[in-house]
């Protein structure tokens, strides 16, 4: 079984070859300091939510975006009720939203209803906001998130990406999975980037964009099922930079059963290939360019770590069948498996570790499951490994998730 071990230590040297600059990311935090933001300056705002079958949640985000410390004549809330049965429309506009109502079957997704409602809001007021932030209707903002982000926005960043929080961080090992996740890609990649100078990148929601990146763009071209990942992507090719707001904290809801979670990751998983089968020509191509570490960071952002981790499961299970009709030990096999599982699960512990205690503060929940979460989070991201495989093989489409807890910012913050 010779075989196995050169296999699997040319994955590794391709593993580490790929990822090593991100160990460098860890460290940037905690040697460089932020720079000072310049002169402020006030800007009008749209708020763009795409909302189906959400009237448990919607309440609460229009809240807390009425709560901000921005001048409220600056900003407008526009609500996109996306092929809704319930009464999500009702409510927004009871909470001083601009809503629009969309019944389309066939064009089903968030980047669909994006492009409708920006068309709509074109329309109705023309070109009077200078940007445009996007949200989940699940959502809340700290009540200086819109001011925190105007600071980023004025120091000529047309595309920031913000902070993510978690609005049920105790709820399970799967909720907390996720949001240790967030706050690890906060602080320790588009922290890390913007420190260095490089793109950041926009994940899931709570991202702002200017008018010129809107009319460059042609609207909202974004319908592949991680429309957050292909803007990204799209605008990293063309030579623009995503900047980061590490002051502009905002909250959001996570799967709590595994089956939820299982069918988000899988659209997850698939979106990644859609992207780099639609963008990873760009990428390659802008290698050589002047945002060509940019474009080498978001290709390892989106694929390698996948292929290869489901590679070495494959050639290793490969192996192991084809040692066994030679008459050879399986259990050689075994242990390079287990042994791959069991790095694989200490990597992500100690990762999970030091971000749990740097944003110690900014989980919301009892001291004991912060602690327990650490050893479980390694459980959840090993869980990609079957989503993955999955992925490859299985159609998948988008499905809206279920969102249900409807708590004030106080209620998360106090959540012992």
């Amino acid at each position: 079984m010779e075989i196995i071990r050169v296999l699997n230590f040319t994955l590794a040297c391709l593993f580490a070859l790929c990822y090593a600059y991100q160990f460098i990311y860890q460290a940037v935090p905690f040697l460089k300091k932020d720079k000072p933001h310049g002169p402020v300056q006030y800007h009008r705002y749209a708020v763009l939510i795409s909302a189906r079958n959400e009237a448990a949640v919607i309440g609460q985000l229009l809240d807390s975006i009425r709560r901000q410390d921005y001048p409220g004549d600056l900003v407008t809330a526009f609500v996109v009720a996306d092929n809704c049965t319930d009464g999500t429309a009702c409510v927004a506009r009871s909470h001083g939203a601009v809503v629009y109502e969309r019944f389309n079957r066939s064009q089903v997704g968030k980047g669909y209803a994006l492009d409708f409602l920006l068309q709509k809001v074109d329309r109705d007021y023309g070109r009077v906001f200078d940007g445009y932030f996007v949200f989940d209707a699940d959502n809340l903002l700290q009540p200086d998130y819109i001011t925190e982000m105007n600071k980023t926005f004025s120091d000529g960043f047309e595309i920031v990406t913000s902070y993510r929080n978690s609005k049920n961080y105790g709820d399970n090992w799967i909720s907390a999975g996720y949001a240790l996740w967030f706050l690890r890609e906060a602080e320790y990649l588009n922290h890390a980037r913007m420190l260095l100078g490089t793109s950041c990148a926009v994940s899931g929601t709570g991202f702002l964009f200017s008018r010129r990146i809107l009319e460059k763009q042609g609207g909202w071209p974004y319908y592949l099922l991680t429309e957050d990942i292909e803007f990204t992507i799209a605008n990293v090719t063309a030579g623009e930079r995503v900047g980061y707001c590490k002051d502009a904290v905002f909250y959001d809801e996570q799967p709590v059963t595994f089956r939820q979670s299982w069918r988000q990751r899988l659209r997850w998983a698939k979106g990644y290939m859609q992207v780099f089968r639609h963008y990873g020509g760009r990428l390659l191509r802008g290698l050589g360019s002047r945002n060509g570490f940019a474009c080498f960071d978001m290709t390892m952002s989106i694929l390698p770590a996948m292929i290869l981790t489901v590679a070495g499961l494959g050639l290793n299970g490969a192996a192991a069948v084809l040692g066994v009709l030679a008459g050879q030990n399986l259990w050689i096999a075994v242990w390079s498996v287990a042994q791959m599982l069991v790095n694989t699960y200490l990597l992500m512990l100690f990762l999970g570790a030091v971000a749990t205690a740097t944003e110690w503060k900014q989980i919301h929940t009892a001291p004991a499951k912060k602690i327990l979460y650490i050893f479980t989070f390694p459980l959840f991201m090993l869980t990609y490994l079957p989503i993955s495989v999955a992925a490859m093989f299985q159609k998948v489409e988008w499905k809206p998730i279920e969102h249900h807890v409807a708590v004030s910012l106080a209620e998360v913050r106090n959540a012992r």
